[in-house]
């Protein structure tokens, strides 16, 4: 039976039974949940899970997408210390077997842990301690933010001066390893390189000095119970540099070169060793130039208005409600609303359309956006972390630090590997000395050090972390934010996509169509009047009629008198004529003979619009048709989703006749209509029975329950109007196409990270028999181990060239 685990989490926002019941049913209906029961008088939720299936992140992540609380917080450390993936492994293990810890998810190629913790059960320096006992050590994020250098730039800056060392203390080494083989015997080396001794004080600083980092590693490893790369570099180096140093002292009473040592075997591994981690080091480094990008794209200063005097201070001091000046050419430092001044404002960075967009006073516009040509004054309504720069640079940081579930399979097999490799290395000694080459210790020796080195699993810790960063990196600069790892992994498997119709499919606001003039009237005169009528009303469907005869250009009459019609439309009267304009209720009530016009009306209707009859002084004057248009790229993205092998489902709480056209227009055959939002989720969880992979697309606010029901929930809007702690991923561009390049973007990435895996595993599984045979030398088995991470970490950097 597979393994079990309870967690008890602290509920907040519960009101009544209903709450506890819906609770425990949207956690029963996870993958890996077993068992749920949620207590509404002590406000608690015992949850009973496969650790192997689900975790409690995901767990506390259910709850939050279902509107409520859980009484956690959560601290973003560095990590220093690790050298490889059993590292990370060990410290994530004694992390989440500490009390009041939830979770605490390492991550190898970014060396940062965000941990998840109860602050009433344990406190931070609790879990620097329990970290300290590891032998490593965490800094909270921000504690360091004084220092010049953060602690990676420390290391790395070590980590360059002890490579130079090694490498010059190496090189004469490697050059008297020439005289080793009989194709190079003609190369020239110094008698003084080839003494024992000589050999030994070289190799000596570069074992115990440069490669004192493997040895403590090591020795903390082992004191903890497990072992990792570093128990497997120490074995293999000490081995050769013992075995030398044991023939060196036989040799006191000889003259010259000694045959046999292999001090440069030890010396050439360290030195590559430390090369391919500088390399790994600096390639890890690229792979987060996305945050780095983002991060750059952050105004420094803004100029405001404060007691009537223009200041320019720094972007933390601006207050929500300043009055901040932007000019042409500057980045807009905040959220706001724009109060005075019109100009284009590029927002390709926010929402990836390279046209800029027009502003002028009461439109929002977003921090980090540049602004083109003119003079803007506006109002800050979120500053600092409530910026939508803010808040996709922390959905970027958290995807990157976070975990896929396929990174579960590496790990497991991180824990187990290095003892299993030790097994090995052992038995390759024994069967070259007792057997292959009886006797022969140098020989027996240089076997188990091959082996050693070449089953080192970097390439395997590594395989999955930097796939994720880059691709969620990369998905970020085209306006996609996945939340988590896990995220990004389950959007592959997708079969199914849910669209929400207003404000997804189409435009979100309605918009006038269609003018049909009766006879006796022109449909100038039709709009001109209708549209003085509609001046008067707040009603959406008035103000699309009125913007829209604006923007054709026509004069519109002034109003002289106005009354809304409950229900059925306006009466007005402008041009001194009487106007009415509404539903056949109204003209009925009115009696105005409108029957001419049913048959035309009925056609606009069945397109989906909804059409408004006009009479002029009693008369018929013709109607007019509003509709909610869909987007200029809905056909073409859901055509796209669809030849992607993508069923595309639109459910809205429309009429279906509505519903339908709307469809139609945009090329979906499948609809769901005349749908409450409180029934969506019923709906996404029916499709989900038949065993359907199900992606809800919305708004992220009145879709919640739907989107929190659903495999995978995707927010879709533009600027600040982005539901990020709804949604599994928020789609910043208004546009259908973001889904399929969400879509694309995690099948490129598991792609990416199979191939690594796929490297990883191979090269081990082959590297392994093939040193144990005896076909690899130490240094070259060194050498191909750092080659191993390097391309890994290559590899998964192709994702940022992902057009």
């Amino acid at each position: 039976m597979s393994e079990q685990k309870e967690i008890a989490l602290q509920v907040s926002g519960m009101t009544c039974a209903a709450c506890a019941s819906r609770i425990e049913k949207g956690l029963k209906r996870m993958d890996g949940v077993t068992d749920a029961h949620v207590n509404l008088a002590l406000e608690t939720s015992n949850v009973t899970y496969n650790p192997s299936e689900t975790g409690a992140a995901a767990i506390k992540e259910k709850i939050e997408k279902l509107g409520y609380g859980v009484v956690t917080e959560k601290a973003e450390f560095q990590i220093a210390g690790m050298t490889c993936a059993a590292c990370a492994n060990r410290i994530e293990k004694r992390l989440n077997k500490t009390e009041g810890v939830s979770s605490a998810p390492v991550n190898f190629a970014l060396e940062t842990v965000a941990v998840e913790y109860n602050p009433k059960e344990v406190a931070i320096t609790d879990l620097k301690e329990t970290v300290a006992k590891l032998g490593y050590q965490l800094e909270q994020k921000g504690e360091a933010d004084g220092e010049t250098e953060s602690p990676q730039k420390k290391e790395q800056r070590k980590q360059t001066v002890r490579l130079i060392f090694s490498a010059i203390l190496s090189f004469p080494l490697l050059w008297a390893m020439v005289s080793h083989f009989s194709f190079t015997s003609f190369i020239w080396v110094p008698d003084i390189f080839m003494n024992p001794w000589m050999q030994f004080a070289l190799a000596t600083p570069v074992q115990f000095v440069i490669g004192w980092p493997f040895y403590t590693g090591a020795y903390k490893a082992l004191r903890n119970k497990s072992a990792n790369m570093d128990v497997l570099v120490a074995l293999g180096t000490t081995a050769a540099y013992v075995y030398s140093l044991y023939l060196t002292i036989q040799s006191l009473g000889a003259h010259g070169h000694t045959d046999g040592l292999y001090y440069e075997t030890s010396a050439i591994l360290l030195t590559l060793i430390l090369l391919g981690k500088r390399f790994e080091a600096k390639a890890k480094g690229r792979s987060s130039d996305a945050i780095k990008k983002l991060m750059k794209l952050q105004a420094k200063t803004a100029t405001v208005v404060r007691d009537g005097q223009e200041q320019v201070i720094p972007i933390e001091d601006v207050m929500t409600g300043d009055l901040v000046y932007v000019k042409p050419g500057e980045r807009i430092p905040v959220d706001g609303e724009v109060t005075e001044g019109r100009s284009a404002v590029d927002e390709s960075m926010i929402t990836g359309e390279s046209i800029p967009v027009d502003k002028s006073p009461g439109d929002s516009v977003t921090g980090a956006t540049m602004n083109a040509n003119g003079f803007l004054k506006i109002k800050a309504v979120n500053v600092g972390k409530d910026t939508a720069l803010s808040q996709i640079i922390r959905v970027v940081e958290e995807a990157q630090g976070s975990k896929a579930p396929i990174q579960r399979l590496a790990d497991q097999i991180s824990g187990i590997f290095v003892p299993i490799v030790l097994g090995i290395a052992v038995t390759t000694f024994l069967i070259w000395y007792f057997w292959a080459a009886p006797g022969d210790v140098g020989e027996a020796i240089s076997k188990l050090i091959a082996v050693l080195v070449i089953a080192c699993p970097c390439a395997l810790g590594l395989a999955t972390p930097t796939s994720i960063m880059a691709g969620s990196g990369r998905s970020a600069e085209f306006g996609i934010l996945f939340k988590g790892g896990e995220h990004l992994e389950k959007t592959h498997r997708l079969d199914t996509i849910v669209l929400d119709k207003t404000g997804t499919v189409t435009n979100g606001k309605p918009v006038l169509t269609d003018a049909v003039a009766a006879d006796g009237f022109e449909e100038t005169e039709l709009l001109r009047l209708a549209a003085a009528a509609e001046t008067g009303s707040e009603h959406p469907l008035g103000e699309a009629i009125a913007a829209g005869v604006k923007e054709k250009g026509i004069d519109i009459p002034k109003l002289t008198r106005f009354e809304a019609k409950i229900g059925a439309g306006v009466s007005a009267e402008a041009a001194g004529k009487t106007i009415l304009v509404g539903s056949r209720r109204l003209m009925e009530s009115e009696g105005v003979q409108h029957e001419a016009l049913l048959f035309q009306m009925s056609a606009l209707e069945g397109e989906g619009k909804t059409v408004m009859l006009v009479s002029v002084d009693g008369e018929p004057a013709g109607l007019i048709a509003v509709a909610d248009t869909i987007k200029e790229t809905s056909r073409e993205a859901v055509k796209r989703l669809m030849s992607m092998g993508l069923e595309v489902i639109m459910m809205t709480g429309d009429n279906r006749k509505t519903a339908e056209a709307i469809a139609k227009e945009a090329g979906i055959t499948r609809v769901i209509a005349d749908v409450r939002p409180e029934q969506k989720a019923e709906e996404i969880f029916r499709l989900q029975q038949t065993g359907s992979r199900v992606a809800m697309v919305g708004d992220g606010i009145n879709d919640a329950p739907a989107l929190a029901t659903a495999d995978i929930g995707m927010a879709i809007g533009t600027g600040t109007d982005i539901a990020m702690e709804t949604a599994d991923i928020t789609l910043i561009r208004g546009d259908l196409n973001s889904i399929a390049d969400a879509i694309r973007m995690s099948r490129l990435t598991m792609k990416n990270i199979k191939q690594n895996l796929f490297w990883a595993l191979g090269y081990n599984t082959l590297g392994i028999p093939i040193a144990a045979f005896g076909f690899l030398a130490p240094w070259v088995a060194g050498a191909a181990m750092a080659f191993s991470s390097v391309s890994v970490v290559l590899n998964a950097l192709r994702l940022q060239r992902a057009k």
